[in-house]
């Protein structure tokens, strides 16, 4: 379809109208004020600096969705290995029956599982027990409490408790 304003009969797509960024000078106006030009300067950069956040949130999230997706199949395939233990465990059990009384290699096979489920849980209990209070978050946290407390009095005055009193 050829447009309103073409020549000869080619085909040039129509020209799409397109929303100012900042107010249009006027036609007669071709000089701006200093403050003018830094205003429409600011203007732009912002609306390209947002643009641009927009675009790497779409991309960030798009690549998000990929990995995750990626991710569904690995779960997959650890669910569907460990459910293979199972079998692992009980071929385990049988090769011990050659050897043994059926009932005593799959208790042989029972108390290695539960002591290999036994160690790992000390090891995870070991691994829990590290864990720290987060003692540089805490003092930062009632260094900026008691800044902002004392925040618009003067710098030798003390705060004094007021011990559930309202002054």
């Amino acid at each position: 379809m050829a447009s309103p304003t073409s020549s000869g009969g080619t085909d040039v797509p129509p020209v799409l109208p397109s929303i100012p960024l900042s107010k249009e000078p006027a036609p007669g106006s071709s000089e701006q004020s200093i403050g003018d030009l830094v205003r429409d300067v600011t203007t732009h950069v912002s609306t390209l600096v947002r643009s641009e956040v927009e675009l790497a949130k779409a991309e960030v999230t798009s690549e998000v969705k990929k990995g995750v997706q990626g991710s569904v199949f690995f779960i997959v395939a650890l669910v569907i290995a460990l459910f293979s233990l199972f079998f692992l465990f009980f071929a385990l059990a049988e090769l011990l029956a050659i050897w043994l009384n059926r009932a005593a290699a799959f208790g042989i096979v029972f108390g290695a599982m539960i002591l290999a489920a036994g160690l790992a849980a000390f090891i995870g209990y070991l691994r829990v027990k590290k864990i720290r209070k987060p003692e540089r978050t805490i003092s930062s946290l009632k260094d900026t409490a008691q800044v902002l407390g004392n925040r618009g009095k003067p710098e030798g005055s003390t705060t004094p408790e007021l011990n559930g009193h309202a002054r």
